[in-house]
């Protein structure tokens, strides 16, 4: 992927949640990001990461897509789509073929003959390929060149990247993505788009830790010598917390949200056995009082347990020693306390950062991955649009120019680590910040003070 290329046009990205649907529309002039649309609506048939029920997910990102056209006062129907870590593989993969000796100059065609013999491999039935992405050519011998179309040669040799995923994963998702009426113009690998997005050169260059703190899982991702190293996922996130303080306090779920977005604390040491404030128990007829200190006990218990098992994995590879630290993000490292207690946890590493994108009404870490997608398609070069129509098969066809936004859909089609942990046999309730009117006002006034500045936040 070229970085230093100027990006134009127009860009969707969907980022398909545990706990929210997220869209946004980029326009791209002169390289700079202008966000025109967005929709963040609640996830319904998601289950950590995978989706459980292609209906119900259908109408969460139709519902999405509709509050992004409408704010953005266009169409959508092409988009480039999230995928999650979840069992990713990532390879490397070679390829070498001769070159026409009457072509004389490398072209298209053999880039993309190229790429197609860099493919040439046993994929496991239940394993399908996400994306390829090309690290460098070699022409007769000289290596380092990104581009090798327009040289003189007789032999060409690609050495690239190949991102596989669970087929099952990666259908789910296309064929709810498509019975809500979306062309799919490229499947965007989470983690690596979120490192090349949120980390800058020299930290991914001598190495970094990027924690993803989602709903519904959390996935740990280390980036050296600026390419992804390692994936850990954890089956745990923000939804936990919730279903841990609806279990201690014996509160409904949606109480149990209330209370950790307007009175939580992931670091009890800084929590006040002072302030309380009334929960309505299950069984009970009056509310029975609580104070924050209780509640953040309960809220850091479950956070420390996400962050020791990250930090388990990072140290059972020797990879805590990184020196560009640790990076926070997602929705649920908005939790105030969440930094502190990482640092507590992650005590090898030198420092723990929190990442909040910057753009106008998207300053919030659950926009983060959404935000990364949509960078990380328009960041693609030609080079990589025609190593993808290789990964899908089939002759080499001279492309007709068309806006980004229609590019026709390419979807269906150094070891790295991947590391999937056990999911826990807990509920699934709904965690993740989404905007709807209705859901807000059943809140209740009481809780209507403290939730008014972290919503104001996101939405400056």
């Amino acid at each position: 992927m070229d970085k230093t290329m100027t990006k134009s046009g127009l860009y969707t990205a969907l980022d398909i949640g545990t706990t929210s649907v997220k869209v946004i529309v980029a326009e791209y002039v002169d390289g700079q990001m202008n966000v025109i649309g967005v929709g963040n609506a609640k996830s319904e048939g998601v289950k950590k990461g995978f989706i459980v029920n292609i209906e119900k997910a259908v109408e969460s990102i139709k519902r999405a897509v509709a509050q992004a056209e409408e704010k953005a006062g266009i169409p959508i129907r092409n988009v480039n789509v999230g995928i999650p870590a979840n069992q990713l593989d990532v390879e490397v993969c070679q390829g070498m073929i001769a070159i026409n000796a009457q072509a004389k100059e490398i072209t298209n065609e053999d880039v993309h003959n190229v790429s197609s013999a860099a493919l040439v491999r046993a994929i496991l039935p239940e394993r399908q390929i996400i994306s390829v992405v090309p690290q460098n050519f070699v022409v007769d011998g000289f290596d380092q060149i990104q581009d090798p179309r327009g040289m003189i040669g007789v032999r060409l040799e690609m050495t690239g990247l190949l991102y596989t995923g669970p087929k099952t994963i990666v259908h789910n998702i296309q064929s709810a993505v498509e019975k809500a009426g979306l062309v799919i113009d490229d499947f965007v690998v989470v983690p690596l788009a979120l490192g090349e997005n949120i980390l800058a050169e020299g930290q991914s260059s001598f190495g970094t830790i990027v924690v993803d703190l989602g709903g519904g899982q959390t996935t740990t991702s280390v980036f050296s010598a600026e390419e992804l190293q390692l994936t850990f996922v954890d089956a745990e996130g923000g939804e936990n917390v919730t279903t841990d303080i609806s279990n201690y306090l014996k509160t409904s779920q949606k109480n149990a949200e209330a209370l950790k977005i307007n009175y939580g604390l992931a670091d009890s040491t800084k929590a006040s056995e002072i302030e309380k404030f009334p929960v309505d128990v299950i069984g009970q007829a009056e509310p029975v009082e609580i104070d924050e200190h209780y509640l953040s006990q309960i809220i850091e218990a479950r956070y420390a347990q996400i962050f020791q098992n990250s930090r388990d994995f990072l140290q059972s590879h020797d990879a805590l020693g990184v020196q560009g630290g640790i990076v926070l993000t997602g929705g649920a490292s908005s939790m105030p306390g969440v930094r502190e207690l990482a640092k507590e946890i992650y005590d090898e590493v030198v420092t723990v950062e929190q990442y909040v994108p910057n753009q106008m009404g998207l300053r919030n870490p659950i926009f983060a991955n959404v935000i990364a997608i949509v960078e990380y398609a328009a960041g693609l070069d030609e080079i990589y649009g025609i190593a993808k129509g290789a990964t899908y098969g089939g002759e080499y066809r001279q492309p007709v120019y068309q806006e980004p936004q229609s590019t026709g859909g390419f979807f269906s089609k150094k070891e790295v680590e991947p590391v999937q942990a056990e999911p826990k046999a807990v509920e699934y309730p709904t965690d993740d910040y989404y905007y709807e009117e209705d859901e807000q006002k059943e809140k209740g006034p009481g809780l209507v003070d403290k939730a008014r500045g972290f919503f104001n936040n996101i939405f400056d």
